[in-house]
């Protein structure tokens, strides 16, 4: 299972906008905080603006901002906005029959991998996502010095 940089990037553009509560966030600012070049996020930001997940706000303050509330949206729901199918072979596609099925031994390997995956990716939310990466932002941002103790 191969995720493309255009699913990457679209999960770390909605984290980046759902970091700022409602306020429209400029791309060039996305772009610069993310390292994502602004030609290719605007790309990313047409597919998920199409799918739902972002409205653009005109005018000297405008920008991007999250069309719903990050815990109602779901890494699942991005991927496969950006990507299509993640299925990891086509046999498991939800309309796809497969003309093997009597003599294969992986179909099984392959519905439990794709299971694993909606689980996964269904399970975690844009909110989990902004949360874990203000963790991740807050650790970085401190740094403890030891404690040393006389001898």
């Amino acid at each position: 299972m191969w995720v493309s940089t255009k699913a990457q990037y679209g999960l770390r553009a909605l984290i980046e906008i759902g970091r700022h509560d409602g306020l429209p966030v400029p791309l060039k600012d996305v772009s610069e905080r993310q390292g994502i070049s602004q030609h290719y996020l605007e790309q990313i930001a047409s597919n998920l603006r199409r799918a739902g997940f972002i409205k653009s706000i005109r005018g000297a303050h405008g920008g991007y901002r999250l069309a719903r509330p990050a815990r109602e949206i779901n890494a699942y729901d991005v991927v496969t906005a950006m990507e299509g199918s993640i299925a990891p072979v086509s046999c498991v596609e939800d309309d796809h029959a497969c003309e093997s099925q009597n003599v294969c031994g992986t179909q099984g390997l392959w519905q439990r991998v794709d299971t694993a995956l909606r689980d996964v990716l269904g399970g975690t939310t844009l909110a989990d996502l902004i949360a874990e990466s203000e963790v991740q932002q807050h650790a970085r941002l401190v740094q403890l010095e030891p404690m040393f103790t006389p001898a």
